[in-house]
């Protein structure tokens, strides 16, 4: 039968084009989706056939300028600092408008289940408000529900080997949970002010979602030892974002150099300095190279050599299937489009989940992980390395492999019918 969702989002890059690959596979089944998202999200969640609802007291992305951006997580020098943005201006700082936008959409118009961005924790306090079912995507690997076995996420652990890296994971864990009760007075009184009880630990919040969902795959995530609750895998989801045109090669047909592509983040990161970087140490290498620059550095000039060429976008699948090497930030999406193409990647993550994807990229020896401010001779050596030594391509591919293979593609969507069906039976609890 067919069901209604409530899905709760915000533009933050890859989100969004994950979050519309859902839309489209719940469309074709039957179900209407309504997104809450910001203003910029507009166009892609219409193409996939989803109804759009701006966040009105929550905050709003109306355009891609650096204004917009009110986390700008690219600033903090402190380490962690970026997470501790992203806590004040995403996932707790403005719960409470988060909460009071769902639940205003809730009585507006009832929905058989709310799937809400795991950074956003807003949403979750809406939906129990209303009684209604309520699931936690994940569109990278898992943020605020620990898995065992599983490094805690941040800078990038592998998984510990030593005593000295359990200590080192034990103090990462410990940092991150600190900071999230740091903030448990803020998350609280949006709790109680929607009549949800106040917590002692702030970790306990995400879990309280009725179902845990992972947008990648297990076999790229580190091994778990087990799976927390209510959590599970479904794999990722890659339809390609609408902004990306269709891509012509400037170069000839008989051009037999090898392509290199530079995508990094489509969002604003402060990545142009790493880009002229990339494109200054590629000048006198026997490649292509295609950068491609995406919303968030819209109108970007850069110094190309004759070897480059700069475009605004282009569809990165087509362009994987040709290419010999990926130089990327090392967001989820492109990491996923990457190995589905058997690419070997120059990881340069700039924060965010980014150090995290690339410590999954290099363990598995299909990428070389570097800093974003890794200097010409560093760069100009991975990427040799890279094209020289054919097993990066073959440890991509066979990664690639496993992840197309491991979660069935209609893992998310059956999942929420799952939980849509069970709750339909149950009568539903609303707070006062």
């Amino acid at each position: 039968m067919p069901y209604e969702f409530l899905f709760t989002n915000l533009d933050a890059g890859g989100s969004v084009p994950t979050f519309a690959t859902a839309i489209r596979r719940l469309k074709a089944r039957g179900h209407t989706v309504r997104i809450l998202i910001d203003d910029t999200a507009r166009s892609e969640v219409e193409a996939a056939g989803g109804i759009f609802l701006p966040w009105t007291s929550a905050p709003n992305k109306r355009n891609h300028s650096i204004e917009e951006d009110t986390v700008k997580d690219w600033e903090p020098s402190e380490p962690g600092g970026d997470l501790l943005r992203v806590l004040d201006h995403i996932t707790i700082g403005p719960a409470a408008v988060y909460a009071a936008d769902t639940l205003a959409e809730l009585r507006r118009k009832p929905a058989d289940v709310v799937v809400s961005l795991d950074l956003l924790f807003g949403p979750l306090i809406g939906a129990k408000a209303a009684g209604v079912p309520v699931v936690s995507l994940a569109t990278q690997v898992s943020l605020f529900v620990p898995i065992p076995g599983v490094p805690p996420v941040g800078p990038g652990l592998p998984p510990a080997t030593s005593e000295e890296d359990k200590a080192m994971a034990a103090g990462v864990a410990a940092w991150f949970a600190s900071q999230i009760n740091e903030r448990l007075p803020v998350l609280n009184e949006a709790r109680v002010k929607f009549g949800l009880h106040a917590l002692t630990d702030g970790l306990e919040h995400p879990r309280m979602a009725d179902m845990l969902l992972v947008a990648t795959s297990s076999a790229f995530d580190f091994p778990a030892q087990s799976l927390p609750d209510k959590l599970s895998y479904v794999g990722p989801l890659l339809d390609p974002p609408i902004w990306a045109t269709e891509w012509i090669s400037p170069w000839a047909f008989d051009d037999v150099r090898p392509l290199v592509l530079v995508a990094m983040s489509s969002t604003f990161q402060n990545q142009a300095p790493t880009i002229q970087a990339l494109l200054t140490a590629a000048a006198d290498l026997p490649v292509r190279m295609l950068v491609t620059l995406g919303p968030g550095l819209d109108g970007a000039t850069f110094d190309a050599p004759e070897n480059a060429v700069v475009v605004a976008s282009a569809p990165h699948d087509q362009v994987m299937r040709q290419a010999a090497v990926v130089v990327t930030h090392c967001g989820h999406g492109t990491v996923m489009r990457a190995l589905a193409n058997g690419c070997p990647m120059l990881c340069l993550p700039m924060g965010r989940d980014q150090n995290d994807n690339a410590a999954r990229v290099a363990a598995r020896g299909a990428g070389i992980r570097l800093t974003r401010d890794a200097d010409g001779a560093s760069l100009r050596t991975a990427l040799v390395t890279l094209l020289d030594d054919p097993s990066f391509a073959r440890s991509a591919k066979k990664l690639g492999e496993a992840i197309a293979q491991t979660e069935p593609r209609d893992a998310l969507v059956e999942a929420l019918e799952r939980l849509a069906f069970n709750a339909s039976a149950q009568p539903k609890t609303v707070h006062s």
